[in-house]
């Protein structure tokens, strides 16, 4: 068994092993590359991919990538195509199949068969001067040096450089289309990515309790409403309008002072001015605020009327961290 040094030495072996190989990538970004993004920008249709081995795996993933950045697309595994998946591919679709040797039995199958139908094909592969590169419409070039497997059998860089590659496509093609944040929050409804992107306070504040007193309160019954409410802090409002708020903060203050509780009332001892958000504000902005001014609650107010108050709680219970 190797020792721990050995180990690490292992593993900074093969990132740098594959961080050479995905720089080497820069010299293929060529006229072939270009062309690959214009002609999926301008078809009509999806993107099938197709591969077979771990290649087949880095293009579900790249499926995967194009669909949630704008561009339809769906895999197709090399093998089953040719057993009645081609059934798949329609008329204005782009096809791109990925090989690093790009002379698979599989893809030397396929290609012909797609070629029959008239679609475009993209190949990446690691060999310009493969079956596949040769029958392309455009050929992206992943070839590596070698392989971070000390054997140089097991696909490693390569892949990742098709993997990179893959990314390189999907990032030209979401730029060109101007693919934006709220794109994004169309196809990632769930999970705290989701969330980030469309989750408002007006989502959240509803489910919380709306604690309210008013300037003349006593500070009795302010105690009274802050532990009720159980948010450490109330709003002091007037004919619906925010005056201030108290936190839990403020009443400690208040008590290590010495004035006398009996002869003060809420609107003695409330912040004024305090920070708010208003209501159609996305969560993730609520965090930030929080964050910056190191509190842990936000009044939630519409143009100077209190609507309620979002938790720090609330935001870590969705995920939006």
């Amino acid at each position: 068994m190797n020792s721990p040094e050995e180990i690490k030495h292992i593993a900074l072996k093969t990132i740098a092993i594959e961080a050479e190989s995905v720089q080497g990538l820069s010299r293929f970004i060529d006229s072939d590359f270009v062309n690959s993004v214009e002609l999926i920008l301008a078809s009509k249709g999806r993107v099938v991919i197709s591969g077979i081995g771990k290649s087949a795996n880095i293009a579900q993933k790249i499926v995967a990538t194009l669909n949630s950045t704008g561009t339809p697309s769906l895999f197709m595994h090399a093998a089953d195509a040719i057993h009645g998946d081609l059934g798949n591919i329609l008329p204005d679709d782009v096809v791109i199949c990925i090989s690093k040797s790009g002379d698979t039995p599989e893809i030397k199958s396929l290609i012909p068969l797609i070629r029959n139908f008239g679609n475009p094909i993209i190949a990446i592969t690691g060999n310009d001067q493969s079956f596949l590169a040769k029958q392309a419409t455009y050929t992206l070039n992943t070839q590596v040096e070698k392989e971070a497997c000390p054997n140089n059998l097991a696909p490693t860089s390569s892949t990742t450089a098709q993997l990179v590659m893959g990314d390189a496509l999907a990032v030209c093609l979401l730029e060109s289309r101007g693919f934006d944040s709220s794109d994004f929050a169309k196809f990632h409804p769930g999970g705290a990515l989701g969330k980030k992107l469309y989750l408002k306070v007006s989502d959240i504040y509803p489910h919380n309790e709306k604690p309210e007193v008013h300037p003349d309160t006593s500070l009795k019954d302010v105690i009274v409403e802050i532990s009720s409410k159980r948010l450490g802090v109330t709003a002091v409002t007037e004919n619906g309008n925010l005056e201030g708020i108290i936190t839990d903060g403020d009443l400690r203050r208040m008590l290590e002072s010495g004035k006398e509780i009996g002869q003060l009332s809420a609107g003695d001892i409330m912040t004024r001015s305090p920070k708010t958000i208003e209501s159609d504000i996305l969560a993730t902005k609520a965090m930030q605020l929080m964050q910056a001014n190191n509190i842990t609650q936000l009044i939630v107010c519409d143009q100077g009327t209190y609507q309620g108050v979002i938790h720090l709680h609330d935001l870590l219970k969705e995920g939006i961290v």
